[in-house]
């Protein structure tokens, strides 16, 4: 196979979930710029329209699903209507996710249950019912979003961190069940990004100054940054990785 046709998305299907801003987004774009027909999953309809329009004034195709992935009888609802505009999806990304930023003891049970719910259940359970067919077809790929706080605590952000490193987890157990029969389950961590989910650090210059220090590259991440890892781990490039988490974080997690 040349080198084009190992990163080339043309005849995928890719569902993304937490497609309507931020990362999901800027992943979901990134695959359709490289041939994959796109399924943009997120609670906002006007927000998701928005990207899909983005996508087809770059000559792509995209369909949206509005749905709060936190509430399983939308979840199942949003997996079964998936397959109807394109076919049932070889790509799985998930990138909806939720930070409520309180110190530990000012956690209630419903941001517990509401953080996991989100960001760690819905991976699994929007896999659970997509990779049946992609097993079916001998090929797909899981990519979940991780985080730093996969392995490094931060202050205020507790739960989040829990869901993230439960996503690590996930993508292992996922890649040993699932490899053998086709179906690669990796995750990228991002570093700091400035996104809604980032805002409230972002919007402090000292802070995101001092945490651009702590990088090897001087700098934090721009939502570009992360379109090369997300097309290798959608494609053919990726036949040889699973049970990865690969760090796009400028060096930070090295430190």
């Amino acid at each position: 196979m040349d080198l084009p046709s190992l990163f080339n998305l043309a005849g995928r299907v890719a569902l993304v979930t937490g497609a309507s801003s931020g990362i999901g987004r800027e992943i979901a774009l990134a695959l359709a710029q490289a041939g994959a027909a796109l399924v943009l999953v997120a609670r906002r309809p006007a927000a998701l329209v928005a990207a899909q329009r983005a996508i087809e004034a770059a000559g792509g195709r995209a369909a949206v699903l509005s749905c709060d992935l936190a509430d399983r009888a939308q979840l199942a609802a949003c997996a079964a209507q998936a397959p109807v505009a394109f076919g049932t999806p070889d790509i799985l990304v998930s990138a909806a996710g939720i930070n409520i930023r309180k110190p530990m003891l000012e956690l209630t049970e419903d941001d517990w249950d509401r953080s996991l719910r989100l960001n760690l259940d819905a991976s699994f359970l929007l896999a659970q019912r997509l990779v049946p067919a992609m097993i079916e077809r001998g090929w797909g790929r899981i990519i979940n979003i991780a985080s730093l706080q996969s392995v490094r605590a931060f202050g205020n952000s507790g739960v989040y961190g829990v869901s993230k490193a439960g996503i690590v987890q996930l993508t292992r157990a996922q890649a040993e069940a699932w490899s053998r029969q086709g179906v690669n389950a990796n995750a990228i961590a991002p570093g700091f990004f400035a996104t809604p989910l980032t805002a409230e650090v972002a919007n402090d210059p000292a802070r995101w100054r001092m945490l651009a220090e702590r990088t090897f590259v001087g700098r934090n991440g721009e939502l570009p940054d992360l379109r090369g890892t997300a097309i290798y781990l959608a494609s053919r490039a990726s036949d040889y990785v699973t049970g990865q988490t690969i760090f796009v974080d400028g060096g930070f997690s090295a430190a």
